[in-house]
């Protein structure tokens, strides 16, 4: 038996089986050994640049900080620091408005610099869809002020400027975009539960200038000419599209039986569009 298994070893089968395998084993501990160089050699060059850029970034920063104190000069010399310098200081706020107008760029905000200030537009969308954009005309000189604007006058824009324009316009681009992004959002569940669901709609829905109460019989068949719900939205965070209040009650003539069906309705309305919540009323109808 130990010579047939010997003879199996070396028979001509087995050493190209046994080379074969040596030679897959010799090529992957290659190709591992290869990886491993190409990564060396990446993760070098990463912190090379890493040790770059953090001399890049200090760098900038001292420069930073000294035009903020207005102690740098024209061409990074640093001046008397009695005398700061007033264009080292401009400079450096055109370069910080047009740092900002990039970032606020992907967000729905943008601008571009005018001869006096900076001109921004702030475009409003619910759910993917555009739909009106405000513009905001602020003069830098001699401090930040709004010189015009088409913000509708129910939205409390001197608050917001009040609070937030003469120490952080981020912050104050920021929260105006909040409230008039929350205002359109508003505005347009309203309209389009007026547009979409008027024949479940008792008249004309009661809104608003500011869109932030709603009230509005209805009734969740389309087939029936009574509408034995009445719904009360208030939307307490100006900065919200969903209400912070719903009350949904019966009409006295509904039957009692109503009752459970307006909690649920009451539940819904908290938590999705006001068109969507009729859309899924319809879906229900129809199951």
């Amino acid at each position: 038996r130990g010579k047939m298994e010997e003879g199996k070893a070396y028979s001509p089968d087995g050493v190209f089986a046994h080379l074969e395998m040596l030679e897959a084993r010799a090529h992957e501990a290659a190709v591992k050994q290869e990886e491993t160089k190409q990564q060396e050699e990446k993760l070098a060059r990463l912190k090379a640049r890493v040790q770059e850029l953090r001399l890049q970034r200090d760098e900038l920063r001292a420069k930073v900080d000294l035009q903020q104190k207005g102690q740098l000069g024209k061409g990074g010399v640093v001046s008397d620091p009695a005398q700061p310098s007033a264009r080292a200081v401009l400079e450096w706020k055109i370069k910080s408005v047009k740092a900002m107008l990039q970032v606020f760029y992907l967000t729905g905000i943008s601008g571009k610099l005018t001869k006096r200030g900076v001109c921004f537009c702030i475009s409003t969308a619910y759910e993917g869809t555009y739909l009106d954009s405000y513009y905001l005309d602020l003069l830098a000189k001699p401090e930040v002020q709004i010189h015009r604007h088409s913000v509708p006058v129910f939205i409390p824009l001197e608050q917001i400027a009040k609070k937030y324009l003469q120490t952080d316009i981020r912050r104050f681009l920021s929260v105006l975009s909040d409230h008039l992004n929350a205002y359109a959002g508003r505005r347009y569940q309203a309209d389009q539960l007026q547009e979409r669901f008027s024949d479940q709609i008792e008249g004309t829905l009661q809104r608003n200038s500011l869109c932030n109460l709603l009230v509005f019989n209805y009734n969740v068949s389309s087939k029936s000419k009574s509408f034995p719900f009445n719904v009360r939205l208030l939307y307490g965070d100006l900065c919200c599209s969903l209400p912070t209040e719903v009350i949904v009650s019966c009409t006295p003539d509904a039957p009692a039986s109503l009752a459970e069906t307006a909690a649920a309705h009451s539940d819904l309305f908290r938590r999705v569009a006001l068109h969507e919540a009729f859309r899924s009323f319809g879906s229900a109808e129809e199951n």
